[in-house]
This record gives structure tokens, C-alpha cells and sequence, in this order.
């Protein structure tokens, strides 16, 4: 079980087991967030780091009102997942978003909530009240307003109260799986992710939800986003930290504090992991070879032995097992499922052919 001491770990094997709980009429896009940031992070990873199941009351195939479906398999007795995401729904009144009890479920053997969006709402109204704490997104502020006067919940796109979490939704989702990528593995693999995802902003908790556009930045301070900037612009040719601060005009000691703060490492910690999944999505999707990779990624030398000690395996094994297809960790949908793919049902009317259904499958 996830604790609040044990969020962040330096073992490379370790793999954490996520529930995604869905009811009738959950919302795609919240769905997709959370498996699709769990999927690219396994495949930039030496070491897949994540297993998720889609869980619902009874289990069975549920719906969704963009018309797909999903399996999934019922509500473990005791949970013994890491963490859970309560997804959203397009009905706010849906009688499954009431989970009082499998919330506890999960809090009480350690696991950490993330409730989104609807989930959110029906915790906040359970509660009596936010009280400045928790948060949903503004639809459903609105609506505890209108209908129950509660207009004290956060606009924050997330707000952390011990093990729940309650977030905003909707595309803030991809925000919120992305930082926990970042608590459980590393600054610079939550980066290529959100690279990978074309999201150039990785927003924090206490980030607003936006009503109106806003300037993009990558951390919300201009000096790290500017460092970071450098950064990936120099992965074959390191700059010297030194060479940074003197272009941001800072101190290096002000540069480490902000690192620590926004990121929770050091300049070149950071710099060194950045340019280390960089070789590791060369190794995975290239022909290059190990020594190539190592210098279009700056390290002339050892590269091997630092990428072993930060991925836990070498990268000559890496290409090995890929090419066994043997890295990708046992991801559990339902137990008929082809393994390493989620199945969708699609409902569609083509013309003058009446309603038909074609099932999607999707790989991991």
C-alpha cells in the first residue's frame, strides 16, 4: 500500500497496482487520461513501474455516454491497491458515485483516493461541506451552490486531505496522473511523458482552473522554466550549470532552491535524468547502437554502468528482453482479455444498416 513515506521509492522494480473505478455514464476523457499516462510512462521506463485494473460495483461491462464500454472486474473486498481513481460522470446524481464505503475501503489499508470531478462532488456533499479544502471542477461547484448553498470547495485543480484526493477532472486529469508519475519515479521521466503527450504544461495542485487562457509555462516560474528550456535544448552537449545560472542571471544557489522546490532534486540531478530517458526511448524505439545513444545523450563515458544504476538494468538487457517482448508487466482489465490490451465496445448506426457493434481493442 502507498503511504505518505513511501510515495517516492529508489527501487527500479517496483511495481504499483492502480484501481480505476468506473460507474454507467463515466466520462472517456478521465478514463483515457489515467490509462493512457500509465501506458506511455511503462513504455519510456526501463522497468514498467505500473499495474491498473478497471473496477466497478457488480463488475461486468460498463458504459460510458460516448458509447463505449469497458470490462471490468467487481469491488475487491480488501483492496490492495496502491491507489485508486474514482472517475467522473456525465450524470451528477448517478447513485454510483455514492462510495463512502470503498473509499474507506481503500484509505483505510493505506491506499491513496484520487476522486475526480463528479466523484468529487458526491464526496464534498457527503461531507457536509469543503470547508476550503476540497475541491471539484467549477460545473459542479455551481451546482453544491445552487442546490445545497455549499460554496465553500476550492478552485484548485486538485486539493490533497491526507489520503483523498479530490480533483477537478476532466483534461486536469492527465495533470494529476502526471504528478504522481513524478512522486514515484522521476522529474525528468514525468517530463518525457507530457513531452510524449504533446503537454507542454505539467500544472501543480494549486493551479486554478482556467476560465479564461493563460500564458503556458512548463513549472510557473519563469528562471526553472527558462533552465529547463536550456536543458533540452543541449542533450548531446551538456551546458555546465555554472553556464545556466549566468545566462538566467541567478545564483546557482537559487537555481537548487528552486529545483528542490518545484521539482524536488538537484539542477544536475535533473539535467542528468533528463538526458538518461532520452537514451532510453533511443534504446527502445531506434537501431542506434548503446555507445551511439550514449554520446547523442552526452555521456562520452560510462554510460552504461550510470544507466544500470539509475534503470536497474543494463542497456544491452533492456534490447534484449524487448526484443523477447518480455518488459511489459501484467496489466489486469478483465480476466477473458487478451493480455496487454483493454476492450472497448462501440456502439454505432451506419445508414439504412440499423445499430451495430464492433468491439475495439486496444493495445498497451
Amino acid at each position: 500500500m502507498a503511504t505518505q513515506d513511501n510515495l517516492k521509492t529508489a527501487d527500479p522494480a517496483r511495481v504499483w497496482s492502480i484501481d480505476i473505478i468506473v460507474s454507467e455514464g463515466f466520462v472517456l476523457t478521465e478514463m483515457s487520461a489515467v490509462v493512457e499516462v500509465l501506458r506511455i510512462a511503462n513504455r519510456v521506463l526501463a522497468q514498467p513501474p505500473f499495474k491498473w485494473t478497471m473496477r466497478s460495483l457488480q463488475g461486468g461491462r460498463v458504459g460510458c455516454k460516448a458509447g463505449l464500454s469497458v470490462d471490468t472486474e467487481p469491488f475487491a473486498v480488501k483492496p490492495a491497491a496502491d491507489f485508486a481513481f474514482f472517475l467522473g460522470n456525465s450524470d451528477p446524481d448517478h447513485p454510483g458515485l455514492s462510495l463512502g464505503r470503498v473509499i474507506s475501503s481503500y484509505t483505510s489499508r493505506g491506499g491513496k483516493v484520487y476522486l475526480l470531478a463528479e466523484a468529487a462532488a458526491r464526496y464534498i456533499r457527503d461531507q457536509g461541506g469543503a470547508a476550503g479544502r476540497l475541491t471539484t471542477h467549477w460545473e459542479n461547484s455551481a451546482l453544491l451552490r445552487e442546490r445545497m448553498g455549499l460554496n465553500d470547495s476550492s478552485h484548485a485543480l486538485a486539493s490533497e486531505d491526507g489520503l483523498v484526493v479530490t480533483c477537478a477532472g476532466m483534461g486536469s486529469t492527465v495533470d494529476i496522473v502526471l504528478a504522481l508519475v513524478g512522486r514515484l519515479t522521476s522529474a525528468a521521466a514525468q517530463m518525457t511523458v507530457a513531452n510524449i503527450m504533446l503537454h507542454e504544461q505539467v500544472r501543480d495542485f494549486s493551479s486554478l482552473q482556467p476560465f479564461a487562457g493563460a500564458k503556458p509555462t512548463i513549472t510557473g516560474d519563469s528562471d526553472l522554466d527558462h533552465c529547463i528550456r536550456i536543458m533540452q535544448d543541449n542533450i548531446e552537449e551538456p551546458v555546465p550549470i555554472s553556464e545556466i545560472v549566468d545566462e538566467l542571471g541567478i545564483s546557482t544557489r537559487s537555481l537548487e532552491r528552486k529545483f528542490k522546490t518545484f521539482l524536488g532534486t538537484t539542477p544536475n540531478g535533473f539535467y542528468r535524468e533528463m538526458r538518461l530517458s532520452k537514451a532510453n526511448n533511443l534504446l527502445l524505439n531506434t537501431t542506434m547502437s548503446v555507445r551511439e545513444i550514449g554520446l547523442a545523450c552526452g555521456f562520452p563515458n560510462g554510460f552504461s554502468s550510470l544507466y544500470k544504476s539509475f534503470f536497474g538494468i543494463t542497456p544491452f538487457t533492456l534490447r534484449k528482453r524487448r526484443r523477447l517482448g518480455r518488459t511489459v508487466p501484467e496489466i489486469s482489465s478483465k480476466p477473458e482479455n487478451s493480455e496487454g490490451s483493454l476492450a472497448f465496445l462501440m456502439h454505432f448506426a451506419p445508414p439504412f444498416h440499423g445499430n451495430q457493434t464492433q468491439t475495439l481493442t486496444v493495445e498497451r
